[in-house]
């Protein structure tokens, strides 16, 4: 049988002065500045204090705070995996979407129009031709839109105007200044 050898005993730490200690924690806070000099890099930024919260881990035992029922309470429909109920449910009553009188409608066929005051169309030169397509250019309307040319404003020079619609006044002060109203046709859509 072979004897076991004693351990050696390791040498006594020397206890380290106050002093010694306070020393090796400025050293171990102090920033790290590179060679070039002092400076931020990339690895230096960082989310604003409290602008980041950490994600709620649930079931993760009781010393978490959530564990068992994991934040859901006990029994019940919501407490079951897969649950899920119909948006405006009240849980058997009858839901306000069901309480409210209905009135009126929305008619499906409505054509809308993007207005054209004639105080835009002022903006032009006398004898341009201005079509839907000019007036989409200067932002006045929208891509494809409808345009109806509004009485508002004064024309002091003759326009060719191409519009879906006029207005009775628009119409009048055009011609009055010696320009042109021509309605642009709209294609009937087969029911």
């Amino acid at each position: 049988m072979t004897e076991a050898k004693p351990k050696k005993k390791s040498p006594a730490k020397k206890a380290a002065t106050p002093a010694a200690k306070k020393a090796s924690r400025a050293k171990d806070s102090a920033p790290i500045v590179s060679p070039s000099g002092p400076g931020t890099g990339v690895h230096h930024l960082a989310p604003a204090s409290g602008a980041t919260h950490a994600r709620k881990r649930v079931g993760r035992g009781p010393g978490s705070g959530h564990g068992k029922t994991a934040g859901r309470g006990h029994k019940g429909q919501k407490s079951r995996s897969g649950y899920r109920h119909m948006r405006g449910f009240e849980g058997g009553q009858m839901p306000l979407h069901r309480r409210l009188p209905k009135r009126g409608f929305t008619n499906v066929f409505r054509k809308e129009y993007d207005p054209v005051n004639l105080s835009l169309l002022a903006k032009f030169e006398a004898g341009q031709e201005i079509t839907p397509e000019t007036l989409h250019a200067r932002g006045f309307t929208g891509k494809n839109a409808l345009v109806k040319i509004l009485g508002d404003g004064e024309v002091g020079r003759a326009l060719t105007v191409r519009a879906h619609k006029f207005s009775a006044s628009a119409r009048e002060k055009i011609e009055k200044a010696g320009g042109r109203c021509e309605i642009i046709e709209q294609e009937k859509v087969a029911s």
